[in-house]
């Protein structure tokens, strides 16, 4: 067992240990715990980004990390399990966590108690579902962070806040109910939870117990398509997310994300084509169910006439875009739909992020600070027309006005946003949705001449008229909130709530550079997910390392 083998846990136990730590501090060492909880988001992303590196090495060894936290032999203990789809998906939380986080150390970290120490149990359990490899232990990682999201949704106190917290705690403890239940019928046909062991197990079931499995399987599964946001049991997502402050929207983004995870993991390995009469179970719900999904939030987006909402139902879009490809089973296709994942949920914490500084610039509040040195500059002359040849109905000059910086940098992060979240050129939205199109027309790769299915045909329309519905309705708010007429003066806007929404962009633009390097690694991941047996062997393969006791007495028996 290598130390790389040990960092595998260092997720889990990092922010478990820092909340610890902050909770013993009490709210009288705020600004203490903010650095403490940066410096631990900071380390957690770090450690994230070198177990992705670590799943890039060549081999079923290098590329798939099996840790046995109490030394169990599997299937009987507790298995963490890193690969190159779980190392995408901590890197992508730890990078939303630290924007989130910056954010949040400008002014909402003081706006209720145990916000840092939420945060870090938020990040637990985000970190210990992509980790996990068995259904009880997944089941523990989703109460950890649905717990810790209860308190985060209901941070800043507010009625409107309060009233979709309740319906948000009581939609998510009736899903884990029904976790519950159909992990337990799960565990009465296969006698075991244990993920790879049930990727083995499920093509034995006996044909009479066949229909209590696919049932298990089944209340599981709108369980997982709750937490996604699958239609109709959405209905619970926009009200919540839209409500929520917004460092804690940012973060909530990557939370459906883990709904579509667990599916994509658990249908590949327990549902794959290896899975004899159960092969495929429930593909086409996730296809019909997904572009449902799309068809649903795209028209609300339409109407949607908040920034915030239209945020929560672009999460929607993007939702049953990714079940839908899942549903297909095709590798080219979920290779495209991992990548589209990464640009789409930084996108939309960017977006939750932005979207408090332009109502903010609405109404020209101006948020008291205690360091006005932390202010973005607003020099009075930008506030003064200048003398220039065309004037206005009024008389006023428009040629020649300089635009204050604070409004540049809200009119150009909205304009990214929108491209990327839109699909739209050049950014890497664009290459995302492409790419899915390009899956869809050639199932099997080029040249393959696979016939195209209607349902193929049905989501890449859906694709384009989604989009199309949210360039109407980004460019309809655009318009009111930069194009308007209004006297106001710019806002002033602190740089830690400038500098996470420049850090996202920025990432999401180099995508668009970087984008071949992502695309091979997507890639890599959907082929492994296509071939469970690499994951099934790497788990089971995996042996308890002996105690001293044990390589003593070996070595006495040897001769």
């Amino acid at each position: 067992m290598t130390a790389m083998t040990h960092l595998i846990a260092a997720p889990i136990l990092l922010p478990l240990l820092t909340a610890a730590i902050m909770l013993m501090l009490g709210e009288k060492h705020r600004p203490l715990k903010a650095k403490i909880n940066l410096l631990s988001s900071l380390l957690g992303l770090g450690i994230s980004v070198m177990l992705l590196q670590w799943t890039q090495s060549t081999g079923v060894p290098g590329s798939i990390g099996v840790y046995l936290p109490g030394n169990w032999q599997v299937p009987f203990g507790i298995v963490l399990v890193v690969d190159r789809l779980s190392a995408l998906m901590l890197v992508l939380t730890g990078i939303i966590g630290v924007s989130a986080l910056l954010f949040a150390m400008a002014r909402w970290d003081g706006a209720g108690s145990s916000f840092h120490a939420l945060f870090q149990i938020q990040l637990m359990g985000l970190y210990g579902a992509f980790l996990t490899a068995d259904l009880f232990n997944l089941f523990v990682f989703f109460e950890v962070l649905l717990a810790a999201s209860y308190g985060l949704l209901l941070h800043g106190s507010g009625r409107a806040r309060v009233s979709s917290g309740l319906h948000y705690i009581s939609i998510n403890l009736l899903a884990s109910s029904l976790f519950l239940i159909g992990a337990a019928l799960i565990y009465g046909v296969t006698g075991t939870l244990n993920m790879a062991d049930l990727a083995l197990k499920i093509p034995l079931v006996p044909e009479a117990d066949r229909g209590l499995l696919h049932a298990g399987a089944g209340i599981l599964a709108v369980a997982f398509l709750a937490k996604a946001g699958m239609w109709p049991l959405n209905f619970w997502l926009v009200p919540a997310y839209s409500s929520a402050s917004a460092p804690v929207a940012a973060m909530f983004a990557i939370m459906t994300k883990v709904g579509v995870y667990t599916l994509l993991r658990l249908w590949t390995l327990l549902f794959s084509g290896q899975a004899g009469a159960s092969a495929y179970f429930g593909g086409d719900w996730l296809i019909y169910g997904g572009m449902a999904t799309m068809a649903g939030a795209g028209v609300a987006i339409i109407a949607a006439q908040r920034l915030e909402r239209m945020a929560s139902l672009s999460i929607l879009v993007s939702a049953g875009i990714l079940l839908s490809a899942v549903g297909f089973a095709q590798p080219n296709l979920i290779g495209a739909a991992l990548f589209y994942l990464v640009s789409s949920t930084l996108a939309l914490s960017a977006l939750f992020l932005l979207a408090e500084l332009i109502e903010r610039s609405r109404t020209a509040i101006e948020v008291p600070l205690e360091d006005e040195n932390e202010l973005l500059p607003r020099p009075q002359e930008w506030q003064r027309p200048v003398k220039g040849i065309n004037l206005d109905d009024d008389q006023k000059a428009v040629v020649g006005q300089v635009i204050p910086w604070t409004m540049a940098f809200l009119g150009l992060s909205f304009i990214a946003c929108a491209l990327l979240i839109i699909g739209m050129p050049p950014l890497s939205g664009f290459i995302g949705k492409l790419s899915l199109i390009g899956a869809l027309l050639n199932p099997l790769g080029l040249g393959a001449g696979e016939p195209i299915s209607s349902a193929a045909w049905a989501l890449l329309a859906l694709l384009i008229l989604t989009g199309l519905g949210s360039l109407m309705a980004f460019s309809r708010l655009g318009i009111q909130r930069f194009w308007s007429p209004e006297e106001r003066p710019s806002p002033l806007l602190r740089k830690l709530e400038c500098t996470p929404i420049f850090l996202l962009l920025g990432l999401s633009i180099a995508l668009t550079f970087k984008a071949e390097p992502l695309m091979r690694y997507t890639q890599a991941a959907a082929d492994a997910l296509n071939n469970p047996q690499q994951y099934v062997m790497a788990v089971l393969g995996t042996r308890a390392v002996p105690s001293p006791e044990a390589k003593a007495a070996l070595l006495e028996v040897q001769p």
